[in-house]
């Protein structure tokens, strides 16, 4: 069985009994960076298992090795540096392998920047549509943003603490002055959410150091979400 585990995005605690109890069966873990994985594991006493890593690049050779593996009977774990390893990850590529060759594989649930993330922002949690890592030229940044620009959905997307200013900027160019949050080093001890407008919010981080992962979210487009709209959202945000 192949068993594909969600790790802390931060904090340890986060690491649940069954992903616990999955690490200790697994003879082999694929794992992003496998010095990462190991750390997680010796905090647990987890005694060192066969380790793989599985990253972009590597992913259609690893993945030969995991699914034999499998197939030989051996437990293993697949998981990432944080967070569920298909989300902003090459982990999906197995998975969706494993699915269409009947091997067989299942979940085990854990924390989520992408949750994380939207629940701390405030925003409308009605619906939601996450979009990974924005692109870095100017013209695909505001495409990026221009492609969602209609729709009533709450906007998650990660981004480099080195591009976080400009990348509001563009949002805010392309899309108004909505409510956002920009959420940094979540779950972890300098945990800090910043809530706002994009207009207010591009310009303080324009001139703001920022250190550690970075989740930015965007309200969808509604007046009740931008500046100067009159009345509280209601419970239901996409009416």
């Amino acid at each position: 069985m192949l068993r594909v585990v969600a790790t802390p995005i931060g904090n340890l605690g986060d690491l649940s009994p069954r992903a616990l109890e999955a690490f200790k069966n697994a003879s082999l873990v694929a794992c992003e960076d496998t010095r990462r994985t190991w750390q997680l594991l010796s905090a647990f006493g987890v005694p060192r298992p066969e380790m793989i890593s599985f990253r972009q690049g590597n992913e259609e050779k690893t993945a030969d090795a995991v699914i034999a593996a499998v197939r030989a009977g051996r437990e293993t774990v697949l998981c990432s540096d944080g967070g569920y390893p298909a989300i902003s990850d090459p982990g999906y590529k197995l998975i969706r392998r494993c699915a269409r060759e009947g091997v067989p594989f299942e979940v085990v649930p854990g924390a989520s920047a992408v949750l994380t993330a939207l629940v701390s922002s405030g925003l409308s949690t009605s619906s939601f549509t996450f979009k990974g890592f924005p692109p870095r030229q100017p013209g695909a940044l505001r495409r990026f943003f221009a492609d969602d620009a209609a729709g009533p959905h709450t906007m998650v997307c990660f981004e480099s603490p080195f591009r976080v200013g400009k990348t509001l900027q563009a949002a805010f160019e392309t899309l108004g002055d909505r409510e956002a949050a920009v959420c940094i080093e979540l779950t972890k001890l300098h945990e800090r959410v910043d809530r706002g407008f994009l207009a207010d919010l591009a310009a303080k981080y324009a001139q703001t150091a920022v250190k550690g992962e970075v989740a930015v979210v965007i309200a969808g487009s509604n007046p009740k979400f931008t500046r100067g709209a009159h009345g509280a959202p209601e419970e239901d945000d996409n009416e």
